[in-house]
């Protein structure tokens, strides 16, 4: 496969992405600029992060004067799942040289999905890989300063405008639940997700009894 051809192939499979990443990019950077940080805020961000919902996150961090550890522990938490699907990728990475730190940085829950349905021979697969991981970057850092820009010229309410995370995780779910031949590994994430979901809930009001029991505790012995 030539040169052109590989690029070619790489644009076309990140149509898709393309279509997403810029209105999710735009999001973003109309959120960051909410937040009173401008477009190159937002660009060198999605240049040194490039997470996509950690992003969105992190925006809130930043603006709410959180620490470095607390970003870090949220980061680490949020993209864990990174660790196991990345797996899949090891040998091919391993073969790409010198673009192998760039490939670790780029992958993304967008870029696996569209890696792994790439119908190609092993060595045109990992030609294409780079291009495509370069071009979703590019697409996503088009789209945070845009939304930067926008943010700053036209003011306009932004609430609700991170939901459009959600709603892609969603489309990409039910993609992936259309194409798969097998439906144990989506239910058993659902379930796991509905779990920790209300864990969480019963951990928090557990949290909150304990931290006013003893603020009550704490008044009455204040009185005595």
């Amino acid at each position: 496969m030539e040169t052109r051809d590989i690029i070619k192939t790489a644009f076309i499979k990140s149509l898709p992405i393309l279509c997403s990443y810029i209105f999710l990019g735009m999001a973003y950077g109309i959120l960051m600029e909410e937040a009173g940080l401008h477009w190159y805020y937002s660009l060198l961000i999605s240049l040194v992060v490039y997470t996509g919902a950690f992003q969105f996150v992190l925006t809130t961090l930043l603006s709410g004067g959180a620490s470095l550890i607390t970003i870090a522990i949220t980061a680490f938490f949020m993209n864990s799942r990174q660790f196991f699907y990345s797996l899949s990728f090891v040998k091919d990475f391993n073969k790409m040289g010198r673009a192998k730190p760039y490939m670790i940085h780029s992958l993304t829950d967008e870029t696996y999905a569209v890696n792994n349905s790439l119908d190609l021979p092993d060595e045109e697969r990992r030609k294409v890989m780079l291009p495509l991981a370069i071009m979703c970057q590019f697409y996503w850092c088009i789209g945070a300063v845009l939304g930067g820009l926008v943010g700053q010229l036209i003011p306009f309410s932004t609430e609700g405008i991170d939901f459009c995370m959600t709603a892609l995780f969603t489309v990409i779910f039910v993609d992936q639940w259309e194409k798969a031949k097998s439906h144990v590994p989506a239910i058993v994430g659902l379930v796991v997700s509905l779990v920790c979901f209300f864990f969480n809930i019963f951990l928090y009001i557990i949290i909150r009894l304990w931290y006013y029991n003893n603020k009550l505790f704490d008044n009455k012995k204040c009185t005595l």
